[in-house]
């Protein structure tokens, strides 16, 4: 097979593998809804629409609500007094734009885009579940901040029911560079009858995009939408459409429920050891979207105290973090179907960034190392295109003898290779091993938040958009351009030939909009295969294979 048609293979099974991505996100088909129900079930909310009320709503009509922030070292939350919901979350160590000291913005109360993390006790005793809607709790500070020297900090808010007999403490743990927020409740039962609750966290969204949190995907867009994981599903995304379509409704032990974008995820992680309750829900007459979970009732004798606790993650898709905090919440950072292949590679990439201390860098060195170990796979390719060159005469002379007859022409050619001991897939195989690899990088570098606004060298500022000054793109068509006339060719199709001569072009084109990181890549693996092949085809030519036209 010649190195043209292979690369014209590369070429279509890369933009068909992006184009597949786009269809899948965005006009596939939805799945049958196996694991949601059609019926209408019980979502934890309050009011006359069956929505939790928004800070803006009714911040002017109680005059005891507050709103508290606690800053740790890598978060800054905004909590409401009102039901004790996380109405704002900055990232202190990831910055809205390059060069700037705006911190990123997860969550917000915004009027034109809501995003918060609510949690609640509801059930027969319910803070949540009183006539009066939901509880106003009181704290004594208006701000919390991790002190120097401290591992964590705590905010307390407190409710008492309205005889004055049962007690309920809500607290939030922020801990030192982790963005798991510990959501407790302590519940005192002083009175003399049991008191039942039952905790539910559950994450509420705008469905419409923000037009400032975009994301830098370039050309398959970066998924924005619910996700669950399960016993029986490791990782499951729930769109914004299918929530329209089916409310979720799962029971499950552990599991957690999210709502992702590029880079960054917020999820509650209940407790591992817990059968919970996944649902879902598009709140009627309003675009803006819940997903969330209900924990077990939990019993509380007279006079007895109970403690319920969970997790909500909030911040960047840090994987080797979020997989302490729930099994498989390191899936979020998703790879597709090759994440078996991308998840080492980003792991080596990890590696070789802890040496150098450069993404970049660390990006070059992958690719030495990944070009390395398929180096024989590369040999065998070029030694097998060389040999089948040197066949086509005897090719040409078969074609003659037999002229149509095509079975007895495919016996006389199995029977050439055979004797010449020639595999006619031998330059087809290897193309097809390296490209999952390269998808798999492709999907690891695009889902990478480590390169986000991380710089390079001179220009390059930021690996995970495009070059400013389209560079590397150009570096790496003149490459591709070079890489293609040293490769051997029998092609005399004029067809054939003008297609190849303008496959370079169209590689430039496309990756103007890429990722700096991942054009840095495919130049520097251009370059090496430059290398490679000029070995290789020095040693073939001292075996007497002619590799040139």
């Amino acid at each position: 097979m010649e190195s043209q048609r292979n690369l014209i293979l590369i070429g279509l099974l890369f933009v068909s593998f992006l184009l597949w991505q786009q269809w899948e996100s965005d006009k596939a088909p939805k799945p049958a809804p196996t694991t949601v129900a059609q019926t209408e079930h019980f979502v934890p909310e309050a009011g006359q629409t069956g929505d939790i009320p928004q800070v803006s709503e009714q911040a002017n009509a109680n005059t005891a609500r507050k709103l508290i922030t606690v800053t740790s070292d890598v978060l800054k939350l905004t909590l409401d007094t009102q039901g004790g919901d996380i109405v704002s979350a900055e990232l202190l160590a990831h910055k809205l734009e390059e060069g700037k000291d705006q911190p990123f913005v997860l969550l917000t109360s915004q009027p034109e885009h809501l995003y918060v993390a609510q949690s609640g006790l509801v059930g027969r005793n319910g803070p949540d579940s009183q006539p009066q809607g939901r509880p106003t709790y009181e704290a004594t500070q208006t701000s919390y901040q991790l002190a120097d020297g401290q591992d964590q900090v705590v905010v307390p808010m407190t409710w008492t029911d309205s005889k004055g007999v049962v007690f309920f403490t809500k607290e939030f743990v922020l801990k030192r560079g982790d963005y798991a927020v510990g959501v407790d409740y302590k519940i005192d039962n002083k009175s003399a009858e049991p008191v039942q609750v039952q905790f539910y966290g559950q994450l509420k969204q705008t469905v419409a995009t923000p037009k400032d949190q975009q994301g830098h995907a370039m050309v398959a867009s970066a998924y924005r939408g619910g996700a669950f994981s399960s016993e029986d599903t490791r990782y499951k995304k729930y769109t914004f459409d299918e929530m329209k379509d089916a409310d979720l409704n799962k029971t499950t032990k552990g599991g957690w429920v999210a709502m992702l974008q590029h880079y960054f995820v917020s999820a509650w992680a209940p407790n591992a050891d817990d059968t919970n309750s996944f649902y879902s829900r598009v709140i009627p007459g309003k675009d803006q979207a819940i997903i969330g979970y209900k924990a077990p009732l939990v019993d509380i004798a007279a006079g007895q105290q109970a403690e319920v606790t969970s997790k909500l993650w909030v911040g960047p898709k840090l994987q080797d973090q979020m997989a302490k905090v729930a099994n498989h919440l390191d899936l979020t950072v998703d790879y597709g179907w090759l994440w078996f292949i991308a998840q080492p590679l980003h792991w080596l990439l990890t590696v070789f960034h802890g040496f150098v201390q450069n993404w970049g860098l660390a990006i070059i060195m992958l690719t030495l190392l990944v070009r390395g170990v398929m180096f024989p796979l590369t040999k065998a390719q070029y030694t097998s295109m060389a040999k089948m060159r040197m066949l086509q005469p005897k090719l040409a002379a078969l074609r003659e003898r037999f002229g149509d007859d095509r079975q007895k022409m495919s016996q006389g050619m199995m029977e050439l290779y055979k004797k010449e001991k020639v595999n006619p897939l031998g330059g087809c195989l290897p193309i097809l091993v390296q490209m999952p690899i390269f998808i798999a990088l492709y999907w690891a570098l695009m889902e990478s938040v480590e390169l986000r606004h991380a710089p390079f060298a001179l220009w390059i500022t930021d690996l995970s958009v495009k070059d400013p000054f389209f560079v590397l793109p150009i570096l790496m068509g003149a490459s591709m351009w070079y890489l293609q006339k040293m490769s051997p060719t029998t092609i005399t199709d004029p067809m054939q030939q003008k297609v190849m001569q303008f496959m370079p072009i169209i590689f430039t084109f496309m990756f103007l909009w890429f990722p700096a990181g991942l054009t840095l890549y495919w130049l520097v693996s251009n370059v090496i295969s430059i290398t490679q092949q000029t070995i290789i085809y020095r040693q073939l030519e001292k075996k007497g294979l002619h590799t040139r036209s």
